[in-house]
């Protein structure tokens, strides 16, 4: 129970084949992390330029608005 046995290689290898195989797959899945952090960000810096002037609605105000908006 303690020792390797012949599955447990197995195993380690086929993750180790599925990890670090083939040809460049890790740089690949990196890359495409950095791609979805930078979208992310540029949407971040974006999204202040996006919404409307200060005290513009896209709904008429009720007058209990409108009182709250003088004090």
């Amino acid at each position: 129970m303690g020792a390797m046995s012949i599955w447990h290689w197995a195993i380690v290898i086929v993750v180790v084949a599925l990890l670090f195989g083939g040809k460049g797959k890790i740089s690949n899945l990196m890359g495409d992390a950095a791609k979805g952090i930078r979208a992310f960000r540029d949407g971040l810096k974006d999204d202040g330029k996006d919404t409307p002037a200060e005290g513009v609605s896209s709904l008429p105000r009720t007058e209990a608005e409108k009182d709250e908006v003088k004090r």
